[in-house]
């Protein structure tokens, strides 16, 4: 069984899962942080492939992929740093990456590295769903893998329902219509949202994702969603902290 899919089903409920940029703070860094997040109780890893014009993705997130870019990681580099990751982290780990770095690497290339490396699903922010349909569904599906798609509060029931179908693992819901960043709540507009969508019962589970930085925006995610996504706020603990170990106690310690 696919990693994420026993999550989900051994846990329904206050599901964490966190974003980090691969080869931030230092080149080197992916396997610590990925094993000390682990240590400290995340459920979930969102492993986030740097990209010189990564359109979804706030300031705090830009800079670290630029730095990481500064620090010589490329997909290359990335799945040799993965290669043994299965013999010292146990949690599911999805790989999140623009287009443009994936096709230099090859769509192909890109899914057979990840799962040999036991990656168990990928988010590719700008992906239209039609090209996922018509040409990547089936090499994704073909290497064990779960694409996981983005809806945002302008996205129709209609497209919600449509992805829902279509896709597997869980689905990425946007907090709201702009990129990534900490904010201290939501307003109320975003929780209709929330709302909105868990009545819609769908089949596949939810996480929230952008803005979750504190105990009321991680609550709130979770009461209408199987958990939370938080990125911007451990990337700025990762700079602000003296090292990978606190600055992953210090998030567990701002939303609980």
């Amino acid at each position: 069984m696919n990693r994420i899919d026993k999550l989900f089903k051994e846990k329904k409920e206050n599901i964490l899962s966190v974003y980090f940029t691969a080869g931030y703070p230092k080149s080197d860094d992916t396997i610590e942080v990925i094993k000390t997040l682990e240590k400290n109780g995340v459920d979930l890893l969102e492993i986030g492939v740097p990209f010189s014009d990564p359109m979804a993705d706030g300031p705090v997130i830009q800079a670290s992929g630029n730095e990481a870019l500064r620090n010589g990681m490329s997909l290359k580099k990335l799945f040799a740093q993965l290669k043994n990751v299965r013999a010292e982290a146990s949690i599911p780990l999805v790989l999140m990456g623009y287009l443009n770095p994936i096709m230099q690497y090859g769509f192909e290339n890109y899914c057979k590295s990840a799962a040999e490396c036991g990656v168990d699903g990928l988010i590719i922010p700008d992906l239209p769903f039609s090209e996922y349909m018509e040409t990547y569904k089936s090499i994704a599906e073909k290497h064990g893998l779960h694409m996981i798609m983005l809806v945002t509060p302008e996205t129709s029931e209609e497209r919600i329902r449509l992805i829902d179908q279509n896709t597997s693992g869980f689905i990425y819901m946007v907090s709201s219509a702009s990129v990534t960043g900490a904010r201290n709540s939501f307003s109320e507009t975003n929780l209709n949202y929330f709302r909105r969508v868990n009545k819609m019962n769908l089949q596949n589970p939810r996480l929230i994702g952008f803005g979750i930085s504190n105990k009321e925006t991680f609550e709130a995610a979770c009461r209408e969603s199987s958990g939370a996504i938080i990125g911007s706020k451990f990337i700025s603990l990762l700079n602000s902290e003296s090292t990978i170990e606190a600055a992953a106690e210090k998030l567990i310690e701002a939303i609980s």
